[in-house]
């Protein structure tokens, strides 16, 4: 094998494991098909590109999410390091410029000595090199029969949704108002209010209204519970949508001094509030469908739409009988899988495991053993589900509390939350040393 690497796929997970690699003096090839070859919701050329959320949810250590970015920035994490430069919001939630980060992203990866990128479509795995696949759920049909005749299993796919984003310019301001309802950023998230009525009326016209047809995947698709499509939802119960996304709990008024009936919460897409996503109002609609449902939002009656929600297919291989806890392929030990085609969930599990593929690569270029992050981190316990978990019924799984073990039983509310990640912080760190040797 030669002394260098190759990534297939520039999202997140493969920016952060090229990076991770170069970092440490190895060569990397970075493939990435985008412009040359787009996919159905990336828009630009550039790496690391956000296509649904711009969020990357909490950064508090008491969060998973925000005890997963810890532990990544311990391991010098390119990924929250330019999350971190591009925040535009003071929360507790890391909101970035969506262009300011992939910029950031794209430079640091163009102009670094030991990365080359090439911009076309990779359709077969090289057998004899050591390889991280990185493409994401939106891999290519070609590529993906590869990965299938490789690790000899059927995929798993689920359907993800992205939210529409609007032009702040075409809003009415006089019928929204700024607030977080937890009150730490009064400019965290702009609200449009709903009265009983108008609440009522928009639910009816969403469930009327014309969705774009599945039928090249599957007759009955079956979508992730964590994004599911707002008529989905809508679907289950007319107050579905005021219990989850249009929850108005905490979210006062400020000219009636009252908790709305529902609210739309619009997230701000940059620095200058020029663009807002509508949170959790992921969609199949048609687009003509969803200019004339999403203009009875209040202050929305006029929007015009920077972007379209749209669904989309998230394929993912059975981990759980394809790779090891170090992302290497069980059967083919020089070939790493990385990000959300690995089972993880979500933008930051999706690059601390190509921090970890990146890691490992590197180790056994060098002759080293690949190594798994502790099950005492939440990278550790995330990597030890895909490796672990059921394979017949194994489905996505973001960060989270749950996943961690051998928790002493006396230990109950915040001691057991407290007792978790303090023993994460000291094992990730304990790691981070190991890996200096």
């Amino acid at each position: 094998m030669t002394k260098e690497v190759i990534v297939i796929g520039g999202g997140l997970a493969g920016s952060e494991a090229a990076y991770q690699i170069a970092k440490r003096g190895i060569k990397v090839k970075l493939y990435e098909m985008r412009p040359a070859k787009q996919t159905p919701v990336h828009k630009t050329g550039k790496l690391a590109e956000l296509v649904c959320s711009n969020s990357l949810k909490s950064v508090d250590l008491y969060n998973a999410s925000g005890l997963l970015k810890f532990e990544m920035e311990t391991l010098d994490s390119l990924i929250i390091r330019a999350a971190k430069e591009a925040k535009i919001n003071e929360g507790k939630a890391l909101v970035v410029d969506r262009n300011i980060f992939s910029d950031i992203i794209t430079r640091t990866i163009e102009e670094h000595p030991n990365v080359e990128i090439i911009r076309e479509e990779v359709k077969e795995i090289p057998r004899d090199r050591i390889v991280i696949v990185a493409t994401g759920p939106l891999t290519s049909d070609d590529l993906a029969k590869d990965i299938q005749r490789l690790t000899g299993e059927d995929y798993l796919a689920f359907y993800d949704a992205v939210s529409p984003i609007v032009d702040g310019e075409t809003l009415n301001y006089d019928k929204l108002f700024w607030a977080d309802r937890h009150g730490r950023d009064p400019y965290a998230y702009l609200n449009a209010p709903f009265t009983q009525e108008e609440y009522y009326r928009f639910v009816e016209e969403l469930l009327n209204a014309e969705k774009y047809e599945i039928k090249e995947f599957e007759q009955n698709p079956k979508f992730f519970e964590g994004c599911l499509p707002i008529e989905e939802m809508a679907r289950r119960g007319p107050d579905t949508l005021r219990f989850g996304p249009m929850n108005p709990r905490g979210l006062v008024d400020p000219r009636t001094g009252k908790e709305p009936f529902a609210v739309v919460q619009l997230r701000p897409e940059n620095r200058d509030r020029t663009a807002f996503s509508l949170v959790g109002f992921q969609t199949q609609l048609k687009w003509g469908e969803q200019k004339r449902v999403f203009r009875l939002i209040p202050g929305l009656e006029n929007a015009e739409f920077l972007r379209y929600g749209v669904i989309h297919r998230n394929t993912f291989i059975k981990s759980p009988k394809v790779l090891r806890a170090t992302l290497q392929m069980r059967e083919h030990p020089n070939i790493f899988f990385a990000g959300q085609i690995t089972g993880v969930e979500g933008y930051v599990a999706s690059s601390a495991s190509g921090l970890i593929a990146g890691i490992n690569a590197s180790r056994l270029v060098r002759g080293k053993e690949p190594i798994a992050p502790p099950e005492e981190t939440m990278m550790g316990a995330l990597l030890h589900y895909i490796e672990n978990a059921d394979p017949e019924h194994f489905q996505p799984m973001p960060p989270q509390f749950g996943l961690f073990e051998d928790i002493p039983p006396h230990l109950k509310g915040r001691k057991r939350r407290e007792y978790m990640i303090e023993r994460a912080v000291r094992a990730i760190r304990e790691f981070a040393e190991k890996l200096e040797l």
